[in-house]
């Protein structure tokens, strides 16, 4: 059975969100042992190597691609600061909190698909948003209404949250800049974009860093993050949101939460606690809805 451009959109976003996961609980080990600054830099520079090379073996990278440089410059942007504020924000926040933010992405990026490309929401979209809001609010309030009730709410998670909102408008704008380029040379441009960013950005906290002596974990992430969170990533998100409304490319993040309860078991770290695990449940509820929703 031949899938549709739409299933095959679906099925990158799958992949995705397993994918991103795995940097939330691999960043939260880390984060506290490197700048984020210098951290995201290299970390473009070897995803993009590789894009770069996957770009020039197979569709090659004509010079029409450097048309209006300035629609790179602004994605880079955008995926640059998220990134950083991802690790600036998992120094104090939990993997599973933060991924409980991750999952506001959605209805952020729904507002953002109208702002920019006049995509409507359906009762149905609106419906499984407010759900998987709830849902992520419930997981980063612990399950406590005290803590809802007083905004108990961590440094880590407001300092993520910004990048959120990065996040969630990098999604419509890929649709909206690109101009026929294949998913994996606009996602070249981008990362070559957002590489100069963070190297000019952090060149001091670059310099200041003792690479030689930073621990095993810190590589470990670099590479996954760079290969598997970033090069693989970008793609599948690029090819997903020229086939998918970007609030249902969003709406995969809904499973982040759950992916990272299973990376935190895998690496011998302790579930959450089985309240929160409702929280996840709604999260899961919202991205049913959200596919269900086919119109």
């Amino acid at each position: 059975m031949t899938l549709s451009d739409q299933g095959r959109g679906h099925l990158a976003m799958l992949a995705f969100s397993a994918l991103v996961a795995g940097s939330f609980s691999l960043g939260a080990m880390a984060a506290p042992l490197i700048d984020p600054l210098a951290l995201s830099a290299l970390r473009f520079l070897l995803a993009g190597a590789l894009v770069g090379a996957v770009a020039f073996a197979t569709t090659r990278i004509p010079r029409s691609t450097w048309q209006a440089p300035w629609r790179y410059l602004i994605l880079g942007a955008l995926l640059a600061a998220y990134f950083v504020l991802m690790f600036q924000g998992l120094k104090t926040a939990e993997p599973v909190s933060t991924a409980a933010v991750f999952t506001l992405t959605p209805a952020l990026a729904a507002g953002f698909g109208w702002l920019t490309l006049r995509q409507r929401l359906t009762r149905r979209m609106a419906l499984a948003l407010a759900i998987g809001a709830v849902g992520a609010l419930w997981v980063i309030f612990r399950a406590d209404l005290q803590r809802l009730l007083a905004l108990q709410i961590g440094k880590g998670e407001v300092i993520y949250f910004a990048g959120c909102v990065a996040h969630a408008l990098y999604a419509p704008l890929v649709r909206k800049f690109n101009r026929g380029e294949p998913a994996v040379v606009f996602t070249f441009g981008m990362m070559i974009a957002g590489w100069l960013i963070l190297t000019m950005a952090g060149s001091p906290a670059i310099l200041a860093t003792d690479w030689p002596s930073l621990p095993a974990i810190v590589w470990i992430t670099l590479v996954y993050t760079a290969v598997f969170a970033s090069a693989a990533t970008f793609v599948l998100m690029q090819f997903a949101t020229l086939h998918l409304p970007a609030a249902k490319v969003m709406a995969y993040t809904y499973l982040v939460p759950s992916w990272v309860i299973l990376w935190e078991i895998a690496l011998g770290r302790s579930a959450p606690p089985a309240l929160i695990l409702g929280g996840v449940a709604l999260s899961i509820l919202a991205l049913l809805l959200l596919l269900k929703d086919e119109g």
